[in-house]
């Protein structure tokens, strides 16, 4: 029988790093930078710092209240709330959502681990063309992957078995601040490039000529991935928070940390891009060449050359400053596939009251089998794998990203705004009257109006809709 006893975060610290690594993950170093190059520097920065405050913040906060006040897995936390109605459904959802994104980002997640590992035996020494032809081999190759995938999930396994304080909470308290200091030894680094100050311009000089409604709703995606919104991380965290956590400044820190980290990003990013490429701006907005400067094509095909290239003048600088990148991305990777795990870990130790070593061993075993066919996708047996012209990796990131996200995002907020008790929500954000708030009314009507409408406004969008 398991122990009913609800497990808390030790500390405020741990609170804050712990959900802060949640919403740190790879959006932030790959999606983020190439993102604001595409969308006119830092006027995408400060649109994107809008809309955290306008969706991001009162998204979390959602999730927040309903975790706290359930002190259960998101399934349960959502149907204790909803009082035998169909809202209940919105917590299964969302397990269900961050199962699936479990199972596809560990694969992702393994391609950090074989970039240490390259990085440290110099195979990502070479030319762009090089480098690209080392990640499509990689990324095809019948069993390296899945290997890779494999070390990596059992590494979060390790953690998310030992408990939340003992695991989640002391492995982010390690992971997060060492996070931060690497980010900062390349992010300086690269800003004492010969020609990095043009970078350092281009990210902090705003270029509004190229704001639009796309930049615009593209700024609010952004804002919602970014923070881990829909899919079950924030509202599990959340169940482990003490009665006496303050939410909405905790999430104010959290959103806070997320924004800085993703900027430094691009300090990391930019100022090393323009030291090699005076037209970065010119190739990050050719469509012709998004494969390489968006996405995966970023960090694993275009940055190990440019760190290559860009540290040239000092031997093997270039390798330590890309084995300190792939470091880094691990970490992120890591601290965010720690939320994901622990989401349906929560559920089946508490539904199916089994022990938490159990629960955890279970979601290991299955989003193994998932991140090998999601890894297999790739190779050789893509062919198989294929389903209306998209790979099962590429179904999972669509159907989780595009479609389910978005969806999760909206109905908790129809649900938290219109359905559950006004004092419910007031006694959470307030610590049951014991903190004051001056924007209770101002968070109800975001939760109520604004954010259905930004989310609405996200997925009509993205299908071409409006």
């Amino acid at each position: 029988m398991a122990n009913t006893e609800r497990a808390n975060f030790g500390s405020k610290l741990g609170i804050i790093l712990a959900t802060a690594g949640s919403a740190v993950g790879l959006g932030n170093v790959w999606r983020f930078p190439y993102m604001t190059g595409q969308n006119g520097g830092a006027a995408f920065i400060l649109i994107y710092i809008a809309c955290v405050v306008i969706l991001g913040i009162p998204c979390m906060l959602n999730e927040f209240v309903i975790g706290r006040r359930a002190q259960s897995n998101t399934a349960r936390a959502y149907a204790r709330l909803a009082n035998g109605t169909p809202w209940r459904l919105i917590g299964l959802f969302g397990v269900f959502t961050g199962f699936l994104i479990t199972g596809y980002y560990v694969v992702v997640s393994g391609w950090c681990l074989q970039y240490v590992y390259a990085s440290l035996a110099g195979h990502l020494t070479g030319d762009a063309d090089y480098v690209k032809n080392y990640f499509d081999t990689f990324s095809a190759h019948p069993w390296k992957p899945v290997l890779w995938m494999l070390v990596f999930i059992l590494m979060c396994h390790f953690i998310i078995a030992r408990g939340v304080e003992k695991g989640i909470e002391k492995g982010s308290k390690m992971m997060m601040p060492l996070l931060f200091i690497l980010l900062v030894v390349i992010a300086v680094a690269a800003c004492m490039l010969p020609g990095a100050g043009k970078g350092i311009t281009f990210l902090f000089n705003p270029d509004f000529t190229k704001v639009d409604s796309n930049v615009l709703l593209g700024a609010l995606g952004q804002a919602f991935y970014s923070l881990s919104v829909g899919m079950g991380c924030l509202c599990t965290y959340a169940s482990y928070f003490k009665k006496d956590t303050h939410l909405t400044k905790s999430a104010v820190q959290i959103v806070s940390i997320d924004t800085l980290i993703a900027i430094l990003a691009g300090l990391m990013i930019f100022p090393a891009f323009f030291a090699i490429h005076p037209n970065a701006p010119e190739l990050m907005t050719d469509p012709a060449q998004a494969s390489q400067y968006c996405g995966p094509g970023l960090v694993f095909i275009t940055l190990p050359s440019v760190f290559q290239q860009a540290f040239a003048g000092i031997p093997l600088l270039g390798e330590v400053v890309a084995l300190l990148f792939y470091a880094l991305l691990s970490l992120a990777a890591l601290t965010s596939l720690m939320s994901l795990h622990e989401v349906s870990t929560a559920f089946f130790h508490e539904e199916l009251n089994i022990s938490r070593r159990w629960g955890a061993t279970l979601v290991t075993a299955l989003c193994a089998v998932i991140g090998v066919f999601c890894s297999l996708s790739f190779g050789d047996t893509r062919e198989w794998l294929i389903v209306g012209g998209k790979s099962l990796f590429n179904w999972f990131d669509y159907l989780t990203g595009q479609i389910f996200l978005p969806t999760g995002g909206l109905l908790t907020c129809l649900f938290l705004g219109w359905y559950v008790p006004r004092q419910i929500v007031r006694d959470e954000l307030t610590n049951n009257g014991t903190l004051r708030t001056r924007v209770f009314e101002v968070y109800l009507f975001a939760v109520r109006y604004v954010c259905p409408l930004c989310i609405l406004l996200i997925f009509l969008h993205q299908f071409r809709v409006i």
